[in-house]
């Protein structure tokens, strides 16, 4: 079973909809002409002809219904054919995969498969996709998008320190504590709006763009240090500069 052959499919269907709907929409506008000056001749013409235009749309859409029904998607997740079709798709489109079913790291994204359900969750959002190619080529482009995202190692570490002090304050920490990650990033970004400008995906990337630079000292003469965690919901997947996975959850900045 391959989702491809059921895309091309519909995709011929949905082309001969597309086609009949436009003659459909041309054929209105005659009628609407004909019944204001009263061409019944040309009226009755055209509306026989938009009867048949209609027939053909309904028998496509139906064949689409069809078609779509015979589709297991239970047996298409349970079997494996979904998760090994998508991980030739990456290959396909240059993307690094790693891991095993049912979870897959596509840094900076986190793939799951929800056999049970039949449901794809990228990281926590649930993403309705059945079409392998198209969720590995979604992926994709979140990654170019990152890629072309301009980066300035030292500017960044510094708002991290920025964000870390005012961390200190707000969480009643003693100076030189191991902060979350993730708590620094509800300060950098604390509303939503920003959020989506700037989501934990784009700031997984800085840390990883962090982690391989020569930056180690802020501006402020500060150093610092990244830090694991027992609690891995804390933890943040980034790949280091030989492509090896590296889970970081807390930052320190110190004299």
């Amino acid at each position: 079973m391959n989702y491809e052959d059921l895309y091309q499919k519909l995709q011929q269907d949905e082309k001969d909809v597309k086609d009949q709907l436009a003659l459909l929409q041309k054929l209105f506008k005659a009628v609407s002409r004909e019944t204001e000056n009263g061409d019944m001749k040309s009226l009755t013409r055209d509306l026989s002809a938009m009867a048949e235009a209609a027939a053909c749309i309904s028998a496509s859409v139906n064949g689409m219904k069809d078609a779509a029904g015979m589709f297991d998607t239970k047996e298409y997740f349970e079997s494996g054919q979904f998760a090994e079709q998508m991980l030739a798709a990456c290959v396909e489109n240059q993307v690094d995969a790693r891991g095993e079913s049912p979870v897959y790291e596509m840094f900076p994204y986190r793939v799951r498969l929800d056999q049970e359900n039949q449901e794809v969750w990228l990281d926590r959002k649930k993403v309705q996709c059945m079409r392998p190619r198209y969720l590995v080529q979604m992926i994709k482009s979140g990654q170019e998008k990152l890629n072309k995202a301009s980066f300035h190692a030292l500017n960044f570490v510094n708002e991290l320190s920025d964000a870390y002090d005012l961390a200190i304050i707000k969480l009643k920490k003693r100076p030189e504590s191991d902060i979350y990650l993730t708590s620094l990033y509800k300060l950098l970004a604390p509303m939503s709006r920003f959020r989506k400008d700037y989501d934990q995906h784009s700031f997984a990337f800085d840390l990883a763009r962090l982690y391989i630079s020569d930056v180690e000292i802020t501006k402020n003469g500060k150093r610092f240090q990244f830090g694991p965690s027992r609690n891995n919901s804390k933890a943040i997947r980034i790949l280091d500069k030989d492509g090896q996975e590296q889970f970081l959850a807390t930052i320190r900045f110190f004299e």
